[in-house]
């Protein structure tokens, strides 16, 4: 099979980047009403990269971020990742539950609970998305939080499904609230049969 990213050009990698845009408003959209204020997204950044390039995008493999893990059954399976370091948690779970809340490490169990429901917001909204584009059953499985170094939390997710793809779908994501603002990475990384899958319902034939 050749690599996806000689195959994804020009328009084709426009519908992916509508894909992020269409799930971004609808994260906002989740987001105001969980932490009962307005949230605004900037316009994501949408990319198709080597899944080697990953943990670079977060400082680098050592660099120790919060994730959020699910796994994607259905007709296109695969990991979801959403990524976020250490100043961006204390931002979201400050406003979601206190001032203080993320300042120590391992967060409690309503700030693990917490974290794991805007994963949830944000990777089922972003699936969501993809999965209307594509016409295809994508299921997120219940998600699972970690704090830890990423190429472990990398790692964790290749031992789950047991084999990865080469190549990632990113979507970078910085949320505006009030004077605030936060940045996370959503990486969708699909099982290697899954990406033809993917591209031939978006109309992007196999090679």
């Amino acid at each position: 099979m050749s690599n996806p990213l000689n195959r994804l050009e020009g328009f084709k990698l426009d519908v992916l980047k509508e894909v992020g845009n269409i799930g971004a408003g609808n994260a906002a959209t989740a987001l105001s009403r969980l932490l009962d204020k307005p949230v605004d997204m900037k316009v994501p950044s949408v990319n198709i990269m080597p899944f080697e390039q990953i943990a670079d995008k977060v400082g680098g493999f050592e660099q120790v971020v919060a994730a959020i893990y699910m796994r994607v059954e259905g007709e296109a399976p695969g990991n979801m990742f959403f990524l976020i370091q250490q100043e961006a948690v204390k931002k979201l779970l400050g406003s979601l539950l206190a001032a203080d809340a993320g300042e120590r490490i391992p967060y409690t169990e309503m700030e693990n609970s917490a974290l794991a429901e805007i994963g949830n917001i944000l990777g089922g909204s972003y699936l969501s998305s993809l999965a209307d584009f594509t016409r295809l059953a994508m299921l997120p499985t219940v998600p699972a939080t970690a704090v830890d170094m990423a190429g472990a939390i990398l790692s964790y997710g290749l031992v789950q499904s047991g084999e990865m793809g080469d190549s990632a779908l990113l979507i970078d994501t910085t949320f505006l609230e009030g004077r605030e603002s936060f940045a996370g990475h959503f990486f969708f990384i699909p099982d290697p049969e899954s990406f033809d899958t993917i591209f031939n319902a978006l109309g992007v034939a196999s090679e």
